[in-house]
């Protein structure tokens, strides 16, 4: 039995190294399996925290006091609305005495003693080998409680003899929340247990927020090496001793006051309207614990901030699929509370560019839940108001709101009153550049370029490295108090020069010394761990499209000799298929015969085009061909902005003949089935199959069910990226 000593070892050392960094070791003994709780940490966190609170319900329950309020905790914890994180952050109400704090933030400032002499009441306490169940003597190696709540449960193995995946399998066949005898382990249920489930090895970590046994969803919780999956190796300590790689969660999670923020401001309860194959439309409601590298970032921009202040640039390289929409919003909310010791802020307010709706809804959902509070976000491009954009903006930002949230077109003029408003000179700014997308007229980067340094993507493209740095820095367009945190997948040289840091930030920007990204999550870490995937592993060139040996006809694939195969390719050629037609015909069967029956018959499809004239095109097309072939089940939708004449202008080129020279296409005539809807939403139901894009839906576009994509257009650099990795969700 090496690997129960190994796991023992591992255990001991975790609960020491905690026990050391001032958490408290429980007895397992005294934890209560029916509340789920550790119910002398209650009492006594109530008791230190709020004495007068306790000395009423003393008077008014004599002995019953403590087990009226465990039961009073216990149903605010089992309530629909209510749950762990829930009643850790806002406490719960009890008759006699109001509402009750379960738990104190770490204050921003030390100005308000009541709250920092309640910060230091929080009680830690980890207790090993939790017999948590009435049904069996099964046992949980480590268990994270937060004043007598439990939020964390660990699952420990060793490398020795077992790996992670070993923990992992037994969340889902032994850590059921249902019991057999019927109910629920309240421990292990979601939302009314632990907030996060660790299955940890000596060099691995993943978790999950919802135990569901089988369909149970882990999630990589480690620090990446070398650009790649993983984690470093471990170090030798100071005293001498090596650590072990996931030496990091004790270290610096587990550390008291990161772990408290995490609770206090990281985890949100996140609903989503989803529907089924059926078309029934359901609340999904997840948990979101943030996963390392979301929380690493915020972390290590909040610490740069505390000691360099405002007007220093960070570029955040974060892949696709990394929940970059999570962090932005983390990262917003802890700039606008990030405080001197004085109390000032550090920033007066966060003006984030983007041109994401799901983000603003994102912000005002975060907040909401941490905060309570209404009218801390504001979207100048949302307002409902009559005044223009650059008018609403100035007055937001007068009027001091916190979080104000704009398209990357009225920036320029947050850019210009930040540095020509009198009143706005002593205000200090966050600036958070959302550059997950594409303007129409280029990337974002090159946009910002622009605006911040006032030089045109000539100028910028003929200066050296040293010469944009210096243009950067010096420019009167970069206000000193203002920040700027650029988000991105897929950084372009441009984009390095205007948010990167040098490697070495002592020297210059030189060769051996580039600008980098202050934080890091590679792609190939998010593709090495599973949360992507690499889309170039399934690309086929059109030439290649129709399997060789066939009449042209799409079907499984099958392998042939080099002769015949080259000359079925020469036949192939010559019959030059480059009309839209003929790709319709291939597309069409190509998805109706190799994706249409993936995810349980709800893949989609995009089509990618070169113009917006070619869109049209192809709406027209393969509405036609699946009419002329009765195919019932393929219908598509097409997106483009603005209107398309049907006459091209330099080639005198109809699109459709039957019409008009003048007459124009747009997306309402094109979508008739829409009937005014959001094209995301309605491309998510099973009423549309395929999407026809032209410079539209190519970046920041998030649809799960996007399985193939049919590219007619030239892309190369970060377009290519970018728009392929609509597939790599997984």
């Amino acid at each position: 039995m090496s690997h129960i000593h190994h796991e023992c070892e591992l255990e001991r050392h975790i609960v020491e190294q905690l026990a050391a960094s001032g958490w408290q070791v429980g007895d397992p003994t005294q934890y209560d399996k029916a509340r789920a709780l550790y119910p002398a940490d209650v009492v006594a966190w109530l008791q230190g925290s709020q004495p007068q609170a306790w000395a009423k319900l003393t008077a008014l329950n004599g002995a019953n006091a403590e087990s009226t309020v465990l039961d009073r905790l216990v149903k605010a914890l089992d309530a629909k609305d209510g749950g762990t994180v829930s009643v850790i952050r806002d406490g719960f109400q009890i008759a006699g005495a109001g509402t009750l704090k379960m738990s104190e933030g770490l204050p921003e400032d030390d100005r308000n003693e009541t709250t920092r002499q309640r910060y230091a009441c929080n009680l830690l306490r980890v207790v090993p080998q939790v017999r948590y169940s009435l049904d069996n003597e099964n046992a949980i190696d480590l268990v994270c409680f937060i004043n007598g709540i439990p939020v964390a449960t660990v699952e420990l193995k060793t490398d020795f003899t077992q790996s992670v995946w070993a923990a992992v399998r037994q969340y889902k066949q032994d850590r059921n929340p249902k019991r057999k005898t019927g109910g629920l382990e309240p421990l292990l249920t979601f939302k009314r247990g632990a907030v996060v489930h660790f299955a940890m090895s000596d060099s691995l970590i993943y978790m999950s927020t919802k135990l569901d046994g089988d369909s149970t969803f882990f999630l990589p919780f480690n620090r990446g090496h070398e650009g790649a999956a993983g984690n470093p190796p471990g170090e030798v300590g100071p005293d001498g001793q090596s650590t072990y790689p996931v030496s990091y969660f004790w270290r610096r999670v587990l550390q008291r006051d990161n772990w408290l923020r995490i609770f206090h401001r990281f985890v949100l309860l996140q609903k989503q309207e989803s529907k089924d194959a059926q078309g029934h439309t359901h609340i999904k409601e997840s948990l979101i614990f943030p996963r390392f590298h979301q929380w690493e970032s915020v972390t290590k921009m909040l610490d740069t901030v505390r000691q360099e202040g405002a007007g220093q640039p960070y570029l955040i390289q974060h892949s696709a699929g990394s929940g970059k929409t999570n962090t932005i919003a983390w990262t917003a909310h802890s700039l606008i509370r990030v405080r001197r010791p004085d109390g000032e802020p550090y920033f007066h307010s966060v003006i984030v560019v983007t041109d994401r709706q799901v983000l603003d809804k994102q912000l005002q959902d975060a907040i909401t839940q941490i905060e309570h509070q209404t009218g801390v976000v504001k979207a100048v491009d949302r307002d409902t108001s009559n005044l223009p954009k650059s008018h609403q903006l100035a007055q937001a930002m007068l009027a001091g709101t916190p979080i104000i949230v704009c398209t990357l077109q009225t920036f320029p003029h947050a850019q210009e009153a930040i540095l020509k408003e009198q009143s706005l000179r002593e205000r200090r700014f966050a600036v958070i550049i959302d550059e997950a997308h594409s303007s129409t007229g280029g990337s974002t980067a090159d946009d910002l370029r622009y605006v911040l340094t006032g030089q045109s993507e000539e100028e910028w493209d003929q200066l050296s490295a040293y010469d944009k740095l210096s243009v950067w820095q010096a420019s009167r367009q970069r206000p000193g108090n203002a920040s700027y945190f650029a988000f991105t997948a897929t950084p372009k040289h441009s984009t390095l020069m205007l948010f990167g840091r040098p490697l070495n930030p002592a020297l210059p920007v030189s060769k051996d010394n580039p600008p980098a990204p202050f934080h890091l999550y590679s792609m190939q870490q998010a593709i090495d761990e599973g949360f992507i995937l690499d889309v170039l592993q399934n690309y086929t060139s059109y030439s290649l499209a129709y399997k060789l040996a066939s009449d042209m006809a799409v079907a499984a694939d099958q392998r042939v000799d080099e002769k015949s195969g080259k000359r079925s390719l020469a036949k192939w050629m010559s019959l030059h298929p480059t009309n839209v037609g003929q790709k319709v015909k291939l597309i069409v069967e190509h998805f109706r015969t190799n994706v249409a029956q993936l995810l349980n018959g709800q893949a989609k499809a995009m089509v990618v085009t070169s113009s917006r004239a070619s869109a049209v095109s192809y709406a027209r097309m393969l509405k036609k061909y699946c009419d002329e072939r009765g195919y019932t089940d393929l219908h598509a939708m097409v997106a483009f902005s603005g209107d398309v004449p049907n006459q091209d202008k330099q080639t005198g080129v109809l699109i459709a003949e039957e019409l008009p020279k003048d007459h124009q296409f747009d997306e309402i005539t094109l979508n008739p089935n829409l009937r005014g809807r959001d094209m995301r939403k309605a491309f998510d139901t099973p009423e549309y199959q395929v999407m026809i894009v032209a410079n539209k839906f190519q970046t920041g576009f998030d649809q799960p069910k996007l399985v193939a994509m049919y590219v007619d257009k030239k892309i190369s650099g970060v377009e290519a990226v970018q728009t392929l990795s609509r597939l790599n969700r997984t």
